[in-house]
Parts: structure tokens; sequence; C-alpha cells
């Protein structure tokens, strides 16, 4: 057998295992399954969130086999992996951005904000839980010592008024710190420790203070607009609050769409009940809650299904919680419109060659261009492919080529708990692009820890993704998941200990096979809110 057939061959056998997925659970599904008892009960909530006894089989393998970690080749760097535009070349992506806008292609901008902010308020939590009645932690006297600076703080000190008959500044003059918390997290007062972060206040303006959902409504205005004005901004809630959100759009929207001269089309979406994951007790059986099965919401990785049912040609994705205000908006909306101006350009690229390659008159020097275009712009590489003959290779250059596409903003690492750009080794032979946490990496492997801790970026959940292919029709994302990428994190449930599986994630295993590319951004455009303090940073005032 020649070395062309051996590629193919293992090429293939790679690649269907990969998109299947759950490679290393599949044979744990087959020895585990005889052992799941399913009641009826268990039956009728499988059947409700549409879910089958084969997938519950697979999930408890994973828990008994867990997941590989990822071979890596390198750290990506602007040496090795990261676009850095000049200013020549930001001119020209900012301009293929700008053309892209006037065309009739849908753009969509698609925010992840169903978190609830109850870590962001972990620290005041655990103030009210204390033995002491006082500030004692330097958060705590932070938060008391400035918090007229708060965007929330007239909302907090009319609730304080309803709930303790006083005032912020008496109840401090008299010690009751606690009842200005309780204010600010409890049901009886804002209720911010139970709400969705988009739908608390961020920043102070003369015209009316802003919460993320609004922030995010102008951040689309300035950088997402069609030629027509219309502005296409979907959310994803959770259930429970989705109606807040409905609300405060429907208040909020036609002043901004006045403002900026648009037209918002504003849509939601919740996670799918069929994403959700088995929680699993510490011998790996199906853990049970009162008898009935427990499930758990399956991490920002289950979003690639809103993502896919999504009607666009380019999606830009960002967190709910990275936003600042008008005034440090500036560096934001530049750099989105240069990220999806290389996006569209390198699509463009793809589908020029994708048409030549299916015309069949080529030439070998064109094939040979094509392949450093996926080496050098899209950063895919198989050292194999030296040895393919012409027509074997067309084959890999539009199997890769034809993928959904996506470019990620990176920053500069500074210590930011999170994912990193690497180049690593894929399941079919070839090293690319991925986002990876550590979770994924063998931290006891000494030289794989030297590169995480070493990498020069940081991935701030920045990205724009394109997800049409040449020929017009919508990808499957579904298909370019990687399912061997899942987590698992150790939680309880009423002092009992389980294990959770989390999907993999949006922007790592669920992109996994997509081309990706990596550019360079300023610190300026990544300013999460991960505590109520971070509001006090500059970049929040």
């Amino acid at each position: 057998m020649n070395t062309v057939t051996l590629y193919k061959e293992k090429n293939n056998f790679c690649i269907f295992f990969w998109r299947v997925g759950l490679f290393f659970c599949i044979f744990g599904h087959k020895l585990i399954k005889q052992d799941i008892m399913m009641t009826l009960q268990d039956k009728e909530l499988l059947a409700k969130k549409g879910i089958s006894e084969q997938q519950i089989a697979a999930q408890l393998a994973c828990f008994k086999k867990g997941f590989p970690y990822l071979k890596l080749f390198a750290a990506a760097s602007v040496e090795n992996g990261i676009l850095a535009p000049d200013t020549d070349e930001q001119k020209k992506y900012l301009d293929a951005w700008e053309a892209y806008t006037q065309t009739d292609k849908t753009v969509v901008k698609f925010v992840p904000a169903s978190g609830a902010a109850s870590r962001m308020f972990k620290n005041l939590f655990e103030f009210l839980g204390a033995d002491y009645d006082t500030p004692q932690t330097n958060f705590e006297k932070t938060f008391f010592e400035r918090i007229e600076k708060f965007a929330f703080y007239d909302d907090l000190n009319a609730a304080c008024q309803k709930t303790a008959g006083k005032e912020i500044p008496t109840l401090v003059a008299e010690g009751n710190y606690k009842a200005v918390v309780a204010a600010l997290l409890e049901g009886a007062g804002l209720n911010y420790g139970a709400l969705p972060k988009g739908l608390l206040k961020f920043h102070k303006y003369e015209d009316g203070n802003r919460t993320p959902l609004e922030e995010h409504l102008v951040e689309g205005a300035l950088y997402a607009a069609n030629k027509n004005g219309k502005v296409n901004v979907h959310f994803t809630v959770s259930p429970e609050h989705r109606a807040l959100f409905k609300a405060l759009v429907d208040e909020k929207a036609a002043a901004y769409a006045k403002k900026y001269g648009v037209d918002y089309s504003i849509s939601f979406s919740e996670q799918k009940p069929s994403t959700d994951t088995v929680a699993a007790d510490m011998e790996n059986n199906p853990f049970r809650d009162n008898g009935k099965l427990l499930f758990r919401p399956g991490g920002h990785g289950a979003l690639i299904e809103n993502l896919n049912d999504l009607d666009a040609d380019v999606i830009f994705i960002k967190n709910i919680d990275n936003v600042v205000p008008d005034k440090l908006k500036g560096d934001t909306v530049l750099y989105k419109k240069l990220i999806a101006g290389v996006l569209v350009a390198l699509q463009q690229q793809a589908f020029a060659y994708l048409q030549l390659l299916d015309s069949g008159k080529y030439t070998h020097e064109q094939i040979l261009d094509i392949l450093q275009f996926l080496q050098k712009k899209l950063y895919c590489k198989n050292p194999e492919v030296k040895n393919l003959e012409d027509s074997e290779l067309v084959i890999y250059l539009k199997e890769k080529l034809n993928r959904p596409m996506r470019v990620c903003g990176m920053v500069k690492n500074v210590g930011e708990p999170g994912g990193g750009p690497f180049l690593a080794y894929n399941s079919d032979g070839t090293i690319s692009l991925q986002i990876l946490e550590s979770s994924q990496i063998d931290m006891n492997d000494p030289e794989k820890k030297d590169m995480f801790e070493k990498g020069t970026h940081f991935n701030p959940v920045d990205l724009v993704c394109a997800v049409r292919d040449y020929k017009g029709h919508k990808f499957d994302l579904v298909k370019y998941v990687d399912k061997e990428t899942g987590f698992i994190s150790y939680k309880s449930k009423n002092g009992k200990d389980l294990k959770a599986l989390e999907l993999p994630g949006l922007w790592n295993g669920a992109m996994s096979d997509w081309n990706t590319v990596f550019v360079e951004v300023p610190l300026t455009t990544f300013n999460p809110v991960k505590t109520v303090n971070d509001l006090l940073r500059e970049q929040h005032q």
C-alpha cells in the first residue's frame, strides 16, 4: 500500500471518530450500558429533555474514562501564529469590513448572557454570613469607601429606604453595613445576587445609567450595522430571566435606535434542555436526588446549538460583562471592525480557491499557492501532505478550506485565568491554532506546563465567525465539535459530592475543527467584571 493510500485511509478514519466524537467514551459506553437501570420516571424525564439513553451511557462512560490532554506543538505568539497588522494592513482590513457591510450579508452580534451574577458578589455574600458586622477585608472596606461610585448607588439607596427605612449614609454611620449589602443582594431589595450580569447597572451617564445589555446594543450600532442601518443582536438567556431581558429591551431599545440612527432586531434563546448532562456520583453511577436523575447545564459549550440556529453570514461573539463606557469604546469598535475585516478578506480568498478547485482548471503551481495560503494564512499544517499527489492534495485542500472560519482577538497575557492561544495537534495529524483551557493541558508534563505559563497572550472571548460555505449554505456547526475535549468538575448537591460533565467549550472544543486565525488586539479591549469592585476600576467609571 503506497503512502498516499495510507494517508487517505488514516485521515478518513481519524476524521470519522473525531466528528462522531467521544472516541474514548464509546468503548466505555458499550461496557456499562447494561448497568444503567432506567425507571419509568427516568425515561419520562429523558423524553422531556430530548436526551437518549445512549447519550446518558456515553456521558457516564466519560466520567469513567476521563478526557485526553491535547498534544501541544507550541504556544502561539506574534512570531508564531498571531497576526499583528501594521498601519497599512489595518487600513486594508478596515476597508474590507466597510465594503462587506454594504452588501446584503447578514451580521449578528451574539452575546452569551445567561449566567447569574452570584459569583460577582461572592465577597459580599461572605460578609453577610460573617460573624462580624463591620468591614474587615480590603474588599469589604473598598466597597463601602467608594460605594457612591457605583452606577447602581441611587437604586440601592432607594432599596435601603424600602427595606431598612434609612438611606445608605445613615446605615453606614450606625454601623449597619449588612443592611446595605442585604438591600443590594436579596429579593426584598435590588436582588442583584440572583440576577444575571446583563441586567445590572454598570456605568454612569448623564442621561441615565446603563446595563451591559444596553452597552452591547450601542456596540452593535457602532460596528455591526448593515447598509440599511439594521443591527441584529442575539442574547442567550436563562428561562427565569427571559422576561426581564425582554422588558429592558422594550424599555430602552427605541431610544438607542433613535440616538444611533439604526433599526434593532433583538432576539433571545435559551440553552437547550437536550444539552444538559447527567451528574454522576463518585463511583461514576448516575447521581440521584430524591430518586430522580440529576441533570446540570452543559456549560457554555452547549451554546454551539444556539449559534447553529442563527440565520447569519458573520457572527460576532463577546461576553456580556466585557463592556466599557462610551468614552472608552474607540479601541473596542476599531478592533472589532479590524478582526471582522481579517475574517472577510480571508474568507473571500478561501472561496475563490474553492471555486477554482471545483472548476478542475488549475495548475500544479496554483495548487501549491493554495497550500501556502492554508499553511501561512490559516495556520493549518500537515507534514504528510508533501507525499500527496495533486489529486489527493486537492481533496485535502477542499476539506480544510471548506470549514467554518473564525478570527479571534488576543490580548497580551496579564495573568487573568482562562484560555490561551496554542498550536496543537489534531486527530487527523494536522497542526492548527486552538484556544485551550488549562484543564486541556497536561500540567504534569514540565514542557507543556512551561508552554502554558510562558504564553504571551490570552483569550478575552473576542471572536468573529463566518458560518456559511462558498456555495452559500449554512455549515452544521455541531459537526465541527471535538467531543473529546469535555471537562469534568466536582460539585455537591445537598451535601453529597458529585461529578459534573461540561461539554466542549464554545470557543475551544466546540470550534476545534474550524479554520482559526489569531489577531493581536490591545488590552484596552478587555475589561471584564468578575467582582463588583471591578466596577470601580477606571475603565468602568
